[in-house]
């Protein structure tokens, strides 16, 4: 909830949680670019983004320097950077002038970076060079991160829809023979977290999935955030009206289920202070289950994430907004020296499955090995631990449509993600960037208190009906109805341009 809009204002948090683990391989298009090596002076494209250095970066690379070399005479520096310190050091590449060429970009620094002057306009870019991106993205997926009339940025292709439930140790409920099917909405798990409760007494039913974060905390959300989730479109639409979701009814009866699992022994009772990753608890049999956001082929992902056979139970609908679109992009920085070439390089991460899987998986044969066309495996002796070369982002490269799919996973796992993707409904506000600037003193104040009260709400740790009057009154004193008016305002008018 609250947590999740700072999440969402996080892009670096949600990788790393969301980092929510996106797995996928499959083919959408595949192009060549129809310049030659002869025709283009030799340049080396810097490309930075978040991830530990890998032992064979530099095989790898030379290896996909070969490909692209011969295409248009371009080089690739691949340029990863510690999580920790991403901030920081892409602050100062763009406030500087050091040379980077592509820069993954996040949603809650967008806005910012082109305000900034920091991000070039692609839009003539990608008519000129980028076909492969415009067969593999939707015109409304493009169009989503338009600030203004312009596009600064380039999603990834991936999941860009989401749906919300909870996901279960998959041997407990076969053990104690829980009824999936009976599950229909958050009060159907009173029942299920009381025989986990009553039988594994060294067990918390449920935790939240992330360190820091509350139990519904991007994983169980009923409205569009509008980007940072200060004023929200309840269920995707609200005939376009903004609401203080703090004050809402859905909110205060959220807290009092929150209120009464944690009385009754569901949630831990640090919940509100510990820092343990919820996945990681459950892998240690410290937990039972965790809300998420889901898509297909979710079950395997988190199975192969905790070390044990998950289950998941959908409790709603899947959506695509704005936000799920633009959690991941690839942006042009004005240090470029050569915009052209950096747009035809990111055109073939969208269009050239070779390049791609040598991006996302490195050397056939070294790092992993095909057992068919499109399936593939770590070679004997290889594994997630040991590997030289396995940044396991496949989602952050391109078009993940475009990768193998490993042996532990759904062969048809990306047609399905495609098929989600496409027929997932489309949040009302789907398109629309919010500015915060005009608000920017509020939105500080505002975060102070949410700071102060939602974890400890949205953990069930605090009585709600002492304290949500006390939090909305804070809140309201720090100006969050100015805010809210704000976003209406400009709400109101990026739907006057909607056709």
């Amino acid at each position: 909830m609250a947590m999740k809009r700072r999440i969402m204002q996080s892009g670096l948090a949600i990788v790393m949680t969301s980092v929510m683990v996106l797995a996928g391989c499959s083919t959408k298009s595949e192009e060549t670019s129809s310049s030659s090596a002869s025709s283009e002076s030799p340049y080396e494209v810097v490309m930075a983004f978040p991830g530990n250095d890998q032992k064979d970066l530099l095989a790898v690379q030379d290896e996909m320097n070969k490909i692209t070399k011969e295409k248009f005479n371009t080089t690739v520096k691949l340029t990863p950077i510690s999580v920790s310190a991403w901030q920081q050091q892409t602050n100062l590449m763009l406030a500087g002038n050091e040379k980077v060429d592509l820069m993954l970009t996040y949603a809650n620094t967008y806005g910012t970076q082109v305000a900034k002057g920091q991000l070039l306009p692609l839009d003539d870019l990608v008519e000129k060079h980028g076909s492969g991106i415009k067969k593999v993205l939707e015109p409304y997926q493009l169009a989503a991160t338009k600030i203004g009339d312009k596009t600064y940025a380039i999603p990834t292709a991936r999941d860009m829809a989401a749906n919300y439930g909870i996901v279960m140790r998959k041997d407990l409920v076969e053990k104690y023979k829980i009824d999936l099917s009976n599950i229909k909405t958050l009060n159907d798990m009173d029942a299920v977290f009381q025989v986990i409760k009553n039988n594994e007494p060294n067990m918390s039913p449920v935790v939240p999935r992330s360190p820091g974060l509350s139990i519904f905390t991007g994983g169980y959300v009923t409205y569009d955030s509008l980007g940072d989730g200060i004023g929200v479109l309840p269920n995707y639409d609200n005939n376009m009206k903004v609401m203080d979701w703090y004050e809402t009814p859905e909110y205060a009866d959220q807290l009092n289920v929150l209120r009464r699992w944690f009385q009754a022994g569901f949630i831990p009772k640090d919940a509100a202070t510990s820092k343990a990753d919820g996945r990681e608890l459950v892998k240690a049999n410290k937990a039972f289950s965790y809300f998420a956001n889901m898509k297909p082929g979710f079950d395997a992902q988190e199975s192969r994430r905790v070390g044990k056979p998950m289950v998941s139970v959908q409790m709603t609908p899947a959506y695509s907004t704005t936000g799920f679109i633009d959690l991941m992009m690839w942006s042009i920085p004005k240090n470029s020296k050569d915009p052209d070439r950096a747009m035809m390089f990111l055109d073939q991460l969208y269009s050239d499955k070779q390049l791609y899987n040598l991006l996302a998986w490195g050397i056939e044969g070294k790092h992993y090995v095909k057992k068919s066309d499109n399936v593939i495996d770590y070679p004997q002796g290889v594994d997630v631990k040991n590997t030289s070369y396995n940044f396991n982002a496949p989602w952050m490269f391109g078009n993940q449509f475009l990768s193998y799919t490993w042996s532990t996973e759904d062969p048809d796992g990306l047609k399905k993600l495609d098929e989600f993707n496409k027929s997932a409904k489309k949040s009302k506000a789907l398109g629309f960037i919010y500015n915060v600037d005009p608000v920017k003193t509020e939105m500080a104040s505002v975060n102070n208190v949410l700071t102060e009260f939602s974890i400890g709400l949205e953990t069930g740790t605090l009585d709600p009906v002492e304290n949500l009057p006390i939090f909305i009154s804070k809140l309201k004193a720090s100006g969050i109805d100015k805010i809210i008016s704000e976003k209406q305002k400009q709400l109101d008018e990026w739907a006057k341009t909607q056709k």
